[in-house]
Parts: C-alpha cells; sequence; structure tokens
C-alpha cells in the first residue's frame, strides 16, 4: 500500500446506508481509521420512522449501524444497543435508535448527538448524516405514478410492476453537511454501496454539491454493486444497469466496480427467485466503454441464510486499489 504522508491509514469516504454500507465498514476498519460514512436521512419506516415522525428528528436507523460497526466496545454493549423490543409500546423500536434519540435530545443537533455517541463508543472513524435538512424520498415510476416515502417505493414499484424511472428528494436543495463535503474533497479512495440502490446509495447523490464533490476530488471513485437485485427497486438489472442510474441522477463518473464472481450455491439462488431476486450480471466491455475497469471478485458470503459481501474480502479488495 501507498506510504500515505498520515496517521491511521488512507483517507477512506464510504457513501450510502442500510446493511450493506455498515457490513462493509466492520471489514475497512481493520484497514484504516481514516474512514469517513456519509449516510442517507431518508428513512421513514420501522423504528426510524416513529421516532422521525414523533420527535422531529433525522431517522437514526442507518446512523446507528454504522456508528456500531466502527465501534470499538464490549460485545454486550453492542448487544445493547441492537436490542429490537419486541412488546409493550416500545416494541419493534431498537434501543440505539432511542440512545441515539436521547443524546440528540441533550445536543445542538443532530450533527453534534451523532459525534457524541461516537465519542461514547471509541468509533474508528466518523459517521455523518448527508444532510441536517428534513427531506423525504419520492420515485417516479415509468407509468407515471409517483411513489411519496422511501419505505413505500419497493412495496408500490412490485404492486404496480413499473419501473422507477427517476428518485428526487423534497426539499430539492438539500443542503450537504459541510464537514461531509470536506471529507470527501480530502479522500483516496470514494466507495459508493453496496446497498439498495435507489433508497440508500442514491438519496445522497441528490442532496445539493455532493456529486460535484465527488467529481471535484482527486480520490479514486468505486462503485460496488449489489450481489443480488433487488425486488422493488432493480429487477431486471446487470450491473451496467445499477451504474447507468447512478450517472441519472448526478454522479459523472467512477474509476472502478466490483462486482462478484463467486459461484452463488444453487439452493440460495432457488430461494431467491422466489422473490425475484437474481445474482446481477455483467457486462465487462460496456462498463469499459464507459471508462470504468471492472474488479471481479469472490466477494460472496452466506449470513443467516441471507447472500451478503464477505466484509474481510470486500475489504481487502478496497484496499488493494490503493496499493
Amino acid at each position: 500500500m501507498k506510504n500515505f504522508a498520515y496517521l491511521n491509514g488512507p483517507k477512506v469516504v464510504v457513501i450510502g446506508g442500510g446493511t450493506g454500507l455498515s457490513t462493509m465498514l466492520r471489514g475497512l476498519k481493520k484497514y484504516t481509521h481514516n474512514i469517513t460514512a456519509i449516510v442517507t436521512v431518508a428513512d421513514d419506516g420501522g423504528g426510524s420512522g416513529v421516532l422521525r415522525e414523533d420527535l422531529g428528528m433525522l431517522p437514526p436507523g442507518d446512523i446507528r449501524n454504522c456508528i456500531l460497526a466502527l465501534a470499538n466496545t464490549e460485545p454486550t454493549m453492542e448487544k445493547l444497543l441492537q436490542y429490537r423490543f419486541t412488546d409493550g409500546m416500545l416494541k419493534g423500536q431498537s434501543f440505539g435508535n432511542l440512545f441515539l434519540a436521547a443524546m440528540n435530545g441533550i445536543s445542538n443537533s443532530f450533527e453534534e448527538a451523532v459525534k457524541k455517541m461516537s465519542e461514547v463508543l471509541a468509533v474508528s472513524g466518523k459517521v455523518l448524516p448527508v444532510t441536517l435538512d428534513d427531506v423525504k424520498l419520492k420515485a417516479k415510476l415509468k407509468n407515471g405514478i409517483v411513489i411519496d416515502g422511501e419505505s413505500l417505493i419497493p412495496k408500490l414499484q412490485m404492486k404496480e410492476k413499473s419501473p422507477i424511472e427517476r428518485i428526487f428528494l423534497e426539499p430539492k436543495d438539500a443542503k450537504p453537511v459541510k464537514e461531509a463535503l470536506i471529507d470527501i474533497m480530502d479522500a483516496d479512495e470514494i466507495i459508493l454501496g453496496p446497498g439498495s440502490l435507489y433508497t440508500s446509495i442514491i438519496p445522497n447523490l441528490l442532496v445539493n454539491d455532493v456529486c460535484e464533490a465527488i467529481e471535484d476530488s482527486k480520490a479514486i471513485k468505486v462503485y460496488v454493486c449489489n450481489i443480488m437485485t433487488q425486488p422493488g427497486e432493480t429487477i431486471g438489472y446487470d450491473a451496467n444497469a445499477h451504474v447507468d442510474a447512478l450517472f441519472l441522477h448526478g454522479l459523472k463518473s467512477l474509476d472502478y466496480v466490483i462486482v462478484n464472481n463467486g459461484e452463488i450455491p444453487y439452493e440460495y439462488k432457488d430461494r431467491y427467485k422466489e422473490d425475484m431476486s437474481q445474482p446481477v450480471k455483467y457486462d465487462i466491455y460496456g462498463l469499459e466503454q464507459k471508462g470504468i475497469k471492472v474488479i471481479e471478485k469472490d466477494v460472496l458470503a452466506i449470513r443467516n441464510n441471507y447472500i451478503r459481501h464477505d466484509e474481510q474480502k470486500l475489504a481487502e479488495t478496497l484496499m488493494e486499489l490503493l496499493i
């Protein structure tokens, strides 16, 4: 790896949200502590949606997962913060979400609350919301219908059986967190994904100045493509279609796309097929025509009977690009 002129490893910025992002962070923190996770705040479902509506705060769920992924804390503390209540008025709510909500209550801003929680949990690197504005995600389908709200997009897309044409934020002029832009500009590597294309990754690109900062940064730009297509978002998509969607929503260029070439066991292919999910195929020539290098790697893992990225293999692949 390059001999970087600062402590704690290369400066890596990851952009996204959801399970895929937090999984990747667990692998990356073994190689560098100079990590900034820039996380979407468009979530309006589940426990995060309840707190957003009740307390008027930004949704804490994706932020919480990223903080815990980068935390250096006791296993019991992580179990406590991931604990989800099963009964009563708090049923379905995560204690970690409540912890962040309480921290928000004693802080001057949500950004400050995230930093304080990160300090308490001795986080390697930092976690930043992409914006502090109260944004709502909407999707326009190719049949003209507009879906209002992040949590409804996959459900109603499946019901309408019409592909997503475009997504957008309201308000359209959401302001970015300045520190996020600074870290993007100062990065050695910017990583998009893995995660839900339309509800975890692209919402970050729709915030003012984010795409411009990514383009102006001298960092290498990498998209980690999902291993499987996602019902309600990317049915029938290959890796090229994922990239096209990123470009359609403002991204200007990519240097690399990482795709999985590991063999998926038949029993998992069949089970996922029942949910209309299939392995993401890729056309190397088509991506290279866009000026993108394709990295084919076996980054497959099976966790709790779900297909996931292997955090160690993925982190190794991402770090090798900096050599």
